[in-house]
């Protein structure tokens, strides 16, 4: 319109004439119309947008501030005194990796095509998801974001679908039509964790806090590859099929599929693909994931408790891989006992149903329990400066002198999110700062979560069973290299010095039952076509054969 002359003319074809409009209004003045324009409210429709004014949220990006969002609330406040939407999603400007204007010219950029080709729309949108952008902060886009999700959160789910696909197919196994109970803790707690998942997700998902709901979905399928499923192997791999081999089968596959219609609006392509694959194990299913209903959360199987017991449970088995790392033993050697330490006896019992996963994460003969925090742990508090600076001004020294004299029960008040008051002023957890330190004489080791004592001290015993242990994977890795399906039986033969040959027939049961071992032998003289391997540096020889 603005640069039309103002002349009459004619469309070849169509009759009448056309003219150009000569005075338009500011187009923002247009666009904060919309919500009447579009209904040609007030002159009809009045109905129907009174059903929908305000506006359940709109959506565009910061440059609207002064913009659209403005106009519209100007509008809104002038005609209804009240604004023209319930909330507003605010996306940041998306720059070139170096900070630049993304510029097809400069080409600082992959081009989205290539970019979906090499990771996949679903890595492009769980990266733009998780990032500042919903939050209406800067985003310096590389292609390295967009892999990571692949990484961290596409190739474990997928993982996980692929593991419960291979053994279902072996055993034939198909979804029952009432729900299979289950007393397997581990089952109990991820189908926990999975309704607290729901619950949570729609809880942000009707606030639009977007930011939140994506790192709830890695940390879950985190809990699931990495927790459930490595903890539960056995369960799928033992012959027949037992009702416990049933109820983990049915746990992981009601995961799975919850899980595959909650991602479906933040990964759709995946999650169609694990959904459609799901159907050939029976169940009630849709043509597609995105027309099935989205999950809702069932309460009354939530278990807080156990669900926070299982946390320090982790807490527990990443400490211990600490202390082992830190005194040199590796974690396919046995060790005599582990003490967890926790202030709160319920808890402690609550992790004592945990007890054989926590022996068999690392590798412990016995697990002790104990309530007295302060025979391992020495509580101390400091002032946060940067924060208390501002509060405190001049009385600072005071307070300081204050806070380091703290006594224990308040320090751990602190540290458990509570206050404390000293002459009259509160303080919280942000302000003051707990200390942990371990009591000389012990072995412990100790976070804000909870706290071990790890006996590392070895004998010739634990030395064995850790070298049979170290046997066990070469052979698995044999096994592997040689293509045996999951379920084969395999004939061992080994060559290997005298000390490994003691403990290979020593320990033959045990490596029999992890390996599907039928037979094994020792050889005195090399192997032809043996798989070289070796075990503190010294030659371990395996050759399988299927039975």
């Amino acid at each position: 319109r603005e640069y039309v002359d103002d002349l009459d003319f004619k469309i070849p074809g169509e009759e009448g004439t056309y003219k150009r409009i000569p005075e338009v209004l500011d187009c923002w003045f247009e666009s904060g119309s919309m919500p009447y324009a579009q209904l040609h409210y007030p002159f009809e429709n009045a109905e129907v947008f009174k059903d929908g004014f305000p506006a359940e949220f709109i959506a565009e990006g910061l440059d609207q501030t002064r913009g659209w969002f403005y106009t519209l609330t100007v509008l809104s406040a002038a005609l209804f005194d009240k604004p023209a939407f319930k909330n507003v999603i605010v996306n940041g400007m998306v720059l070139a990796g170096d900070g630049k204007k993304m510029s097809k010219r400069l080409r600082n950029y992959t081009p989205p095509d290539e970019l979906i080709e090499t990771f996949g729309a679903d890595a492009l949108r769980l990266f733009l998801i998780n990032s500042g952008l919903v939050k209406a902060e800067e985003l310096r886009f590389t292609d390295e974001g967009v892999k990571d999700m692949v990484r961290r959160a596409l190739l474990p789910w997928f993982n996980s679908f692929k593991f419960f696909s291979t053994y279902a197919k072996v055993d034939g196994w198909k979804v029952s039509e009432k729900p299979v109970p289950t007393d397997n803790i581990l089952d109990q707690w991820v189908l926990s964790k999975l309704q607290t998942l729901v619950k949570n997700v729609n809880h942000e998902m009707s606030n639009y806090r977007l930011y939140n709901v994506v790192p709830e979905l890695f940390a879950f399928i985190e809990d699931l590859t990495n927790w459930y499923i490595r903890l539960n192997r056995r369960r799928f791999w033992e012959e027949g099929m037992s009702a416990d081999k049933q109820a983990a089968y049915s746990t992981l596959y009601t995961t799975l599929e919850s899980l595959s219609r909650m991602m479906a609006p933040f990964a759709p392509f995946l999650s169609d693909y694990i959904y459609l694959e799901l159907k050939q194990f029976g169940g009630k299913t849709e043509e597609s994931v995105h027309l099935a209903s989205y999950p809702d959360a069932n309460e009354k199987m939530i278990n807080s408790t156990l669900e926070l017991a299982v946390d320090r449970m982790q807490q527990v088995v990443i400490l211990g891989r600490q202390k082992r790392i830190n005194e040199g033993v590796k974690v396919k050697t046995p060790l005599k006992t582990l003490t967890v330490i926790h202030q709160d006896q319920v808890l402690l019992t609550e992790m004592k149903k945990l007890e054989e996963y926590i022996k068999t994460e690392l590798n412990v003969k016995v697990i002790d329990y104990s309530t007295k925090e302060a025979d391992y742990v020495v509580l101390s508090a400091k002032p946060n400066l940067p924060v208390l600076g501002k509060k405190l001004g001049k009385e600072m020294g005071a307070f300081k002198a204050l806070i380091e004299k703290l006594s224990s029960a308040d320090v751990t008040k602190i540290e458990a999110g509570g206050k404390v008051t000293l002459n009259g002023v509160d303080f919280d957890a942000t302000e003051i700062l707990v200390q942990r330190n371990t009591k000389p004489g012990t072995q412990a080791l100790t976070n804000r979560f909870v706290t071990i004592d790890l006996d590392c001290q070895l004998d010739q015993d634990l030395i064995d069973e850790g070298l049979a242990r170290e046997m066990v994977n070469r052979i698995q890795k044999t096994r592997k290299d040689s293509n045996f399906n999951v379920a084969d039986r395999i004939d061992v033969t080994v060559h290997c010095n005298e000390n490994l040959a003691r403990i290979f027939n020593k320990y033959q049961s045990y490596i029999s039952s992890e390996t599907l071992m039928a037979k094994g032998t020792v050889s005195l003289s090399a192997l032809s076509g043996a798989m070289a391997h070796d075990i503190d540096e010294e030659s371990f020889a395996v050759l399988a054969k299927k039975v």
